[in-house]
């Protein structure tokens, strides 16, 4: 069922490849890794219109705080009551809480999709999807930093005995290139979470929890999976915070936490 998006996924790889090989050579890492970049470009690049109606939507919850705020006091210790009107204020106001986490929803099937690619990649193994033959064992062997970009911190046999001897990586050398990403991949994940809850202004009550459970438990479950990730999707994983973390440091600078929702540039 979801062939369709693991070849997509492949083939805007395949493009973005064949573009760099044009002033690089093919079954260099540089070509792979420049490829697996330019991925997170066009990906972000598309959810662009919806991460400003993030923000639009971001601002309009945080005016309505006030609102809600009353609607508690009104209401006391009556839940039902409380969530009932603060759903009729949405309405009024035509906000919509779960737009703000649209552009994260729709970045999980690529991930998933990148995930599933390269961890198809070994050498020795049959086309992968839109590729041929030549191009997955061109894939399979190329490397970053000197780790293969299918390779990973902990790997299964017999994955790790094919991908080690056929590629003539060391181990030593794939944990330690993978230690790095997966350090890098948490802590711009970390940095992009408080930049992003600065932007978004205080929390209180359960939104505070939710804000801390992103800031501390997502760079912590990474620190943990990471391990298990293949090179390339750390690789993408972090330049994917790079981005965020840009993103969301410009929209700090021209939209400040007390900036009115109508002010945004959409």
């Amino acid at each position: 069922m979801l062939d369709w998006l693991y070849t997509v996924i492949s083939w805007a790889l395949a493009r973005w490849h064949a573009l760099f090989s044009t002033v690089l050579d093919p079954a260099s890492g540089a070509a792979w890794a420049l490829a697996i970049v330019a991925l997170v470009v066009t990906v972000r690049s598309l959810l662009l219109p919806l991460v400003l109606k993030q923000v639009a939507s971001q601002r309009a919850m945080a005016e309505l705080q006030p609102a809600i705020q009353a609607l508690r006091e009104q209401h006391g210790t009556d839940k039902q009551a409380f969530s009932q009107a603060v759903m009729a204020l949405h309405r009024e106001r035509g906000v919509n809480p779960l737009a703000g986490c649209l552009p994260a929803l729709l970045q999980i099937p690529v991930f998933i999709a990148l995930l599933h690619v390269l961890r198809r990649l070994a050498p020795g193994a049959d086309g992968l999807y839109s590729w041929s033959y030549d191009l997955t064992q061109q894939a399979a062997n190329a490397t970053f930093a000197g780790a293969p970009v299918s390779s990973a911190f902990r790997m299964a046999e017999p994955l790790r005995s094919t991908v080690l001897e056929q590629t003539g990586a060391a181990e030593t050398r794939v944990q330690v290139v993978a230690l790095v990403l997966i350090v890098a991949m948490s802590a711009t994940s970390f940095l992009t979470q408080k930049v992003t809850q600065r932007r978004a202004g205080p929390a209180e009550g359960q939104a505070a929890t939710v804000q801390k459970v992103l800031l501390y438990g997502m760079p912590a479950s990474l620190l943990v999976t990471g391990f298990f990730f293949p090179v390339g999707v750390l690789l993408y994983w972090t330049a994917n915070n790079l981005w965020t973390l840009g993103q969301q440091m410009v929209l700090l600078r021209r939209l400040p936490p007390n900036t009115p929702a109508l002010a945004l540039p959409l």
